[in-house]
């Protein structure tokens, strides 16, 4: 197995900051780079991330550093915890600064609007020969941080790599699974976020359990549909990165895409909701990739397609549950 010893995670958003947490309190000694300087500052001052996970203590044993090249010379695993859209970015930056042997590890959830690329597609034009691992799953930052117990997939065509990762960020509180199967794995964790944002504005409509309960199970019937067509094995939708995070996403009050969905529910302009929210709602984005990118290939994906509709065109979410309900009929196992 691959030995890692130094470990430095680039993002200082919840989820970076929550794993930072997690392998700190492994004992493990962890960098973690902010891009904003005066956050950082104040990190160093309050051992808080106040902005993003107030009530989590950052440990004595994470650095938190401003400088990329400082934060990513000498690392053995870089983990990618931006946001989807400035994973490009992020990855060309660090081009000089890694060697060939440094593990890349993403996890951030989501396709790249305009390429519609998955996240390791992106990594890879930009960093072809760098071993690469998805760490995806149900996990939310705030529970993670914590110590509650949560699982994870960590995702590679590179067999060693995975192993190296998942034998890092395995904890008492972390349960980490392998999988070669990195295309569903990605699938799955983006896609995920459009069901959420669906459910979410079902909720804020004002309909209940048997709603959201054909939403998740005709959702997970078309990110499989659509995974499967790229290439993915459909048993990893029933797995941690299929039905375990399209269950978490769409039910907890602490999902992004979820508490988005509600507000449009409610009659609240996307616009204003993502302003208010202050955070990155990943599922926006990933619908717009999605769609174009189901029509590609020719997967029928009508969830998808009608928060397209909701998101950037004209329907109205009042008329979006009545559209799904009465389209044409189907089998369900078609």
């Amino acid at each position: 197995m691959l030995k890692v010893k130094n470990i430095v995670i680039l993002g200082g958003g919840s989820w970076g900051t929550a794993l930072a947490i997690s392998l700190a309190k492994k004992g493990l000694a962890v960098d973690l780079w902010c891009r904003n300087t005066a956050q950082a500052e104040e990190m160093r001052g309050t051992r808080l991330n106040k902005k993003y996970l107030p009530n989590a203590s950052l440990p004595e044993n994470i650095r938190i550093l401003t400088d990329l090249k400082e934060a990513v010379a000498g690392k053995d695993i870089v983990v990618l915890a931006v946001t989807s859209q400035s994973i490009r970015a992020v990855a060309e930056d660090i081009k000089p600064l890694v060697d060939d042997k440094m593990i890349i590890v993403n996890v951030a959830k989501g396709l790249e609007i305009g390429s519609n690329l998955r996240l390791s597609q992106v990594v890879g034009e930009i960093l072809p020969k760098n071993p690469f691992v998805a760490l995806y799953g149900p996990s939310h930052a705030e529970e993670v941080s914590i110590g509650m117990p949560t699982g994870l997939v960590a995702a590679s065509e590179n067999r060693e790599a995975a192993l190296a990762v998942q034998d890092v960020f395995i904890s008492a509180s972390l349960r980490v699974y392998t999988n070669h199967d990195l295309i569903g794995v990605e699938i799955g964790g983006a896609l995920k976020n459009i069901i959420a944002l669906a459910n979410g504005i079902a909720v804020g409509l004002g309909y209940g359990d048997n709603t959201q309960a054909i939403l998740l199970t005709r959702g997970l019937a078309e990110i499989t549909r659509l995974g499967v067509a790229l290439g993915a094995n459909a048993a990893t939708f029933q797995g941690l990165t299929g039905i375990g995070d399209l269950v978490v996403t769409c039910n907890s009050l602490h999902s992004r895409n979820r508490r988005c969905g509600v507000a449009l529910g409610q009659g609240q302009k996307l616009e204003d909701v993502l302003k208010n929210m202050g955070m990155v709602v990943e599922g926006v984005n990933t619908t717009k990739a999605a769609v174009e990118l189901a029509e590609k290939i020719g997967v029928s994906m009508p969830i998808a397609e009608q928060m397209y509709g909701v998101l950037f065109g004209d329907v109205d979410v009042k008329d979006v549950v009545e559209r799904l309900m009465l389209r044409d009929k189907k089998n369900e196992l078609e």
